[in-house]
């Protein structure tokens, strides 16, 4: 899913001010920044904890447009080197990308029914399968160590938090966190759910 379209929080020093889709959220700061010129604010993606880069120039409605229209048209990239028009069948959302296997690969992959694509397809699947409780995992450590570094980093107990979110530790988590700012405290929470679910 496109960054414009996932849903984000934006942070005011350590209190969130906004959260919900990026055009909403980007018209909460130029408030904020009208109210308060110097103030601290970041954005973050809710998915991922990557830090989130907004243009605030303009009014209200230019800002809002901009980051509406974007999340409207956002599409998935097909990849080209040179700007041709990639294999596949991008309506069906079928992409083709060059794959290098050895030739026993492709000989099994094309003695299978369907061919090769059929049978490459079928095998992400099921791997997509079994690896989707590891991945969240991963994916939720990932997003708790982003947005932590750039807003925890220099909270007491942070190091010890990071250790506790990739042992799946939850109580010696939030016992690290304790006395982390309320906002900031939450929000590593949130994106560290599915880190935190192992017992």
């Amino acid at each position: 899913m496109s960054q414009f379209c996932r849903p984000v929080t934006a942070f005011s020093g350590t209190t969130v001010i906004a959260s919900g889709p990026l055009a909403r959220v980007a018209l909460a700061c130029k408030d904020a920044l009208e109210v308060t010129p110097a103030a601290a604010l970041a954005i973050f993606d809710d998915e991922t904890g990557e830090p989130v880069e907004v243009d605030l120039r303009g009014d209200a409605e230019e800002i809002a447009g901009r980051y509406a229209q974007r999340a409207e048209t956002a599409a998935p990239a097909i990849p080209s080197d040179d700007g041709r028009r990639m294999p596949g069948r991008p309506r069906l959302g079928v992409v083709g990308r060059e794959v290098t296997l050895l030739p026993r690969h492709w000989e099994w992959l094309n003695a299978q029914p369907g061919g090769a694509s059929v049978a490459l397809r079928k095998l992400v699947e099921q791997a997509r399968r079994e690896s989707a409780e590891a991945d969240a995992i991963r994916v939720s450590q990932n997003a708790a160590f982003r947005f932590m570094s750039a807003l925890a980093g220099n909270e007491g107990g942070y190091e010890e938090a990071v250790r506790a979110l990739y042992a799946g530790d939850a109580e010696r988590f939030e016992r690290c966190a304790g006395s982390w700012p309320e906002d900031v405290r939450a929000y590593a929470l949130k994106l560290a759910a599915a880190a935190l679910r192992r017992g």
